[in-house]
């Protein structure tokens, strides 16, 4: 009987492995298949650090490079932090790390990544010195990574990296030991200005804030206590010598469909900025899930790499590639004698032989010096190829420098006019959008402001805005785009704020970059999707 047994268990395991084989039951999603050079003997689970200076155990994870058993080199490492309330199993299960770090293979160094349990500590001591969870990870977990891997046991080859909580401990971590860690990456950073921590209702603060900072059972600024403000950011980044910071390299990303942390991590931007502490930032579509720091995982992982290396990371993107040239009967430049401009405009393909009416783009342009007709065609070039390959709806569009004097609301209203009396334009205010870079972006939002009804879409490029600027009071829908080394920055989270909350429909983005023009460019660019839903709606 027993050997029936056994005959009949190896035909169903191959009649099993056949249909899995050949697609005929779903063994497991494909997005969930571990890669082929990935396997769990380089993750080693369930590693304890006997801990004196907590005076019990911690967990943690590593996850070794592809060639470690297979070289005597030494590699860096990247410590991975999770958020409150998950485990050191976080970053391989929903972070799918054995995942990313394959597809990114070809563009990272190879590094050991560790994962720690953190528990609920945000990284820190305690404040009443009960538990001094940094003290165990610098001066205990750290040691006993280097003494059991080979590890290149240097400031320089080491990184942290956190989502939410763990984004606090990978800001706090090096800021606090910068002869320890050199990198810092946090995303979607969870912490508080001083008026959301004494915002927060008093069971979350006494639950999650006061145990670590103190202050349980009170309110208002007696929250903010003096170790609150040893920790925070938006202390230790404004006061002292400020040099301590000048050798860190820092990657901070948050989505702006963040509730809360999106105002948090842009206010710590600006703070930053105004005391010239280097870091690169980034805001991109979305909000606080792995949805979104799995979108982030690719640039922070070249920065790290970067950083191992010892190289500068680029501080302006590439020029993007716009496509194919235009040919000439593309485009035409309407002078506009009696208005004393010369407006450029584009034709959408097809637009001769195909009957219909256009949304119009008016985009008012602040151009480079001398420069106005190649930053023009590139533009033109970007958009009509755009047409083509459907990642934009037909449009006409009509490009104005920003230096003319009739770019009022009344101006504006005669050059709408006369455009839709040449060409075969929709008439209603969704179709009929602004965008402006640099003083063309300030020309275009003061136009939306005055003019709340007749423009649907406001998109602003590095626009040059007014201090404490406001959204005006209409309907418009605001695409708003700065990059991270912005001389505007200030304003730009001035009207972020406003959008917010007067419960505006918006999009929020800081890229790489700085006021060029190739900053401009690639942010446009990057706008399609969300000009293209502006555009069909």
């Amino acid at each position: 009987m027993q050997g029936k047994f056994n005959i009949s268990v190896f035909i169903l395991s191959v009649c099993l492995v056949t249909l899995c084989a050949f697609g005929t039951i779903s063994c497991r999603k494909t997005d969930d298949i571990t890669p082929a050079d990935t396997t769990f003997t380089r993750l080693l689970t369930k590693q304890v650090l006997r801990s004196d200076i907590l005076n019990g155990n911690i967990n943690y994870e590593v996850f070794l490079p592809e060639n470690y058993n297979n070289s005597t080199d030494s590699f860096p490492v990247v410590y991975l932090l999770h958020g409150f309330g998950d485990n050191e199993t976080s970053w391989y299960s929903g972070g799918r790390l054995f995942y990313y770090t394959s597809i990114y293979a070809s563009e990272i160094v190879p590094i050991i990544y560790v994962m720690p349990q953190g528990f609920n500590s945000y990284y820190v001591n305690r404040y009443n010195g009960k538990y001094k969870y940094m003290d165990m990870f610098v001066q205990e977990l750290v040691p006993e990574i280097d003494s059991l891997f080979r590890t290149k046991a240097d400031k320089s080859q080491r990184a942290v990296m956190g989502y939410s909580m763990g984004g606090y401990g990978a800001l706090i971590l090096p800021a606090m030991n910068p002869d320890v860690f050199s990198i810092s990456v946090p995303l979607s950073m969870s912490f508080r200005t001083d008026e959301q921590y004494m915002a927060e209702p008093d069971g979350v603060f006494d639950y999650q804030w006061g145990p670590i900072f103190g202050g349980i059972g009170t309110t208002g600024t007696a929250r903010l206590t003096d170790y609150f403000k040893q920790y925070s950011p938006f202390y230790f980044f404004k006061e002292g010598d400020l040099s301590r910071f000048d050798k860190l390299k820092i990657l901070i990303d948050c989505g702006d469909d963040e509730e809360s942390l999106s105002v948090t991590n842009n206010t710590l931007h600006c703070v930053m900025r105004d005391n010239n502490i280097k870091h690169e930032y980034r805001v991109s579509n979305g909000a606080h899930s792995w949805d979104y720091w799995h979108n982030s995982l690719h640039e922070a992982l070249v920065y790290i790499s970067t950083a191992f290396l010892g190289k500068d990371y680029p501080e302006v993107p590439a020029l993007i590639d716009v496509g194919p040239a235009l040919l000439a009967e593309n485009t035409k430049l309407l002078t506009l004698t009696d208005m004393g401009i010369d407006a450029g405009i584009l034709i959408p393909p097809d637009y001769d032989s195909v009957a219909g009416n256009y949304p119009v783009i008016y985009l008012i342009h602040d151009f480079s010096l001398g420069k106005r007709e190649e930053e023009r065609n590139d533009l033109f070039t970007l958009i009509y190829n755009s047409m083509l390959a459907s990642k934009l709806p037909k449009s006409i569009v009509v490009e104005i420098p920003a230096e003319s004097s009739i770019l009022t609301k009344a101006g504006m209203h005669q050059i709408v006019s006369r455009i839709s009396s040449e060409y075969a334009c929709r008439e209603d205010n969704k179709s009929r959008i602004l965008i402006g870079n640099g003083n063309g972006g300030g020309i275009a939002n003061q136009l939306v402001q005055e003019d709340t009804l007749f423009y649907g879409s406001c998109y602003l490029f590095n626009a040059i805005l007014p201090e404490g600027v406001k959204a005006n009071g209409g309907s418009a829908f605001y695409y708003l785009e700065g990059s991270d080394e912005s001389a505007g920055y200030s304003e730009y989270n001035s009207l972020y704020l406003d959008l917010r909350d007067k419960g505006k429909k918006f999009e929020y983005r800081i890229q790489q970059g700085d006021d060029s023009f190739p900053s401009f460019l690639k942010g446009f660019a990057d706008s399609f999707g969300i000009l293209k839903k502006t555009l069909t709606n």
